[in-house]
């Protein structure tokens, strides 16, 4: 058995995520404490516990939210277990939390940078003026992008996400996501708007990339403990010198999730482990190859399935 260690990316966050894991262990229950204490606002773990649910979507909030329950996934396990996984990944946001678990940066740190890179986001871009729209169906990516430059007549629109085969999301200006959702669907594709605040990982983040950058100037990164599969590249990275370029590249450039599952498949993972709330990750990994083995770990009872999977082997 080869296991990987992957992390989940905005839009898995809900109200009273972790809880359960928080309620469980106390060392579980430091780590939402630290994420309180790396902000300094009103505490971050009421706001996950307890909503409102409004705010909680704020990206400047779901982003540390999500780092933090994740790392108290991957800390209750690691409780449990010291196997060591082949790869780590994350989608988005969860690379913060896959080179959290890979030692490359501190949590503290981690907390911190993704507050400001959500808030970095969300400022890029005036409100309305940009959107994502999910493509769904028999059509390639290929034939996403040429669509897109097709509909993009001076404005920005591109495939932003590239989850699975038949699932890619495109981004860009409002109203050129608009005209290539319409050629998508005499295309035949299914096309869902997605309700986000901002149109991420496209060229209109150039600004918020340029914070991020000034921000990470400031960490100090160390080599991972083990490869972490980035966003940018689809393959891993084991050089702590090359981490703040990546991530800075990877606001405005696609998320390459399919082909980063895909390069893993590739190594012999056969097992993968799913660390914060939800279960998107295995869900596009069933798309991916249903062959494969995935736990979502969000809960007591996931972590014990977690467990006993390794037990077995």
């Amino acid at each position: 058995m080869k296991i990987a260690f992957f992390f989940p990316g905005q839009g898995a966050q809900k109200v009273g995520m972790g809880k359960d894991l928080y309620d469980a262990d106390t060392e579980t229950r430091q780590v939402f404490d630290q994420a309180d204490e790396a902000l300094g606002i009103p505490p971050l773990s009421q706001l996950i516990f307890e909503g409102p649910a409004d705010d909680l979507t704020l990206t400047a909030n779901t982003q540390p939210a999500i780092l933090t329950v994740s790392v108290a996934a991957f800390r209750a396990f690691r409780q449990r277990s010291d196997v060591a996984p082949a790869f780590v990944a994350g989608h988005s946001l969860g690379e913060f939390s896959a080179l959290v678990a890979a030692g490359a940066l501190g949590f503290a740190d981690a907390v911190r940078i993704t507050r400001a890179r959500g808030t970095f986001m969300q400022e890029a871009v005036p409100a309305g003026e940009g959107a994502m729209a999910a493509v769904m169906g028999k059509i390639s990516v290929e034939a996403i992008r040429t669509i897109c430059d097709q509909a993009s007549e001076g404005q920005v629109v591109a495939p932003a996400n590239m989850n699975a085969p038949g699932q890619t999301v495109i981004s860009g200006h409002s109203k050129a996501v608009d005209r290539a959702s319409a050629l998508l669907k005499d295309a035949g594709a299914k096309v869902i708007p997605l309700q986000v605040s901002a149109p991420f990982h496209s060229a209109l983040m150039e600004p918020a990339a340029r914070r991020l950058d000034d921000v990470l100037n400031d960490i100090q990164f160390s080599k991972p403990q083990f490869p972490v599969i980035t966003n940018v590249e689809a393959k891993p990275n084991g050089d702590a010198a090359r981490i703040h370029e990546l991530l800075v590249q990877q606001v405005t450039a696609p998320v390459r999730w399919a082909e980063s599952i895909q390069t893993m498949l590739e190594a012999g993972v056969d097992t993968f482990f799913e660390f914060g709330p939800g279960n998107v990750l295995c869900g596009l990994l069933r798309r991916i190859d249903r062959g494969a083995t995935s736990v979502a770990i969000n809960s007591p009872s996931g972590l014990d399935k977690a467990l006993e999977i390794l037990g077995k082997h």
